[in-house]
């Protein structure tokens, strides 16, 4: 009967433990060698202790060294703000509100991609502008919106996404050059919330 009872649902081994001897090995070469890496303080054991012990991993000398306090820590980075998107305006007359979004990108057959930039009017759904580049970099982009500007007057704000030109990661509030210069012409900035196109749909 003893055969039908429950088993013991210790693991029989744990992932990153070394025996106490070898543990205490590693953390002596550590502090003797604060110079080497994993690759070579795992191998220390093995020289000198007797027997057929495997080299332990990397991700094992590791965790044991970080166990003990004896791996520095790397500074942290400052995240970048991190995009949560704007107050959309409805939009009702033509020129209140402008949307505008890199449509896609394709190979052409030189194996150059292209992306179409596209301007539409959000009230009158009129396509303002559809432009060819091959990259999304930010000077192309202002030309062509200084040429639309001329042509077409001023719109009250313009909707985008988040990405590359119209937004930058690392910007204050996520601003690119191209975004700066809309407000510097009185033009408000609508962003869409990442992840929800739907947003800009009717562009």
């Amino acid at each position: 009967m003893e055969a039908l009872c429950d088993r013991s649902r210790r693991p029989v081994r744990y992932a990153n433990q070394l025996p106490e001897q070898v543990e205490c090995l590693i953390g002596a070469t550590r502090k003797e060698k604060p110079d080497w890496g994993m690759r070579k303080i795992r191998e220390v054991p093995v020289r000198k202790l007797a027997g057929d012990m495997r080299i332990p991993a990397q991700s094992t000398v590791h965790a044991v060294l970080d166990r003990h306090g004896l791996v520095s820590r790397a500074r942290k980075r400052r995240r970048a703000s991190k995009a949560e998107g704007t107050r959309l305006s409805a939009g009702l007359a033509p020129n209140d509100l402008w949307a505008a979004d890199f449509k896609g990108e394709f190979k052409l057959g030189n194996r150059h991609s292209c992306y179409p930039l596209t301007v539409s009017d959000h009230a009158s759904r009129f396509l303002l502008s559809c432009e060819a580049f091959d990259s999304r970099k930010e000077k192309p982009v202002i030309e062509a919106f200084l040429a639309l500007f001329k042509e077409r007057g001023l719109p009250a704000a313009i909707r985008t996404d988040n990405g590359l030109p119209f937004a930058s990661p690392n910007g204050l509030y996520n601003l690119s050059k191209l975004s700066v210069w809309w407000l510097r012409l009185g033009i408000g900035i609508e962003r869409i919330k990442p992840g929800h196109p739907q947003q800009n749909g009717r562009h």
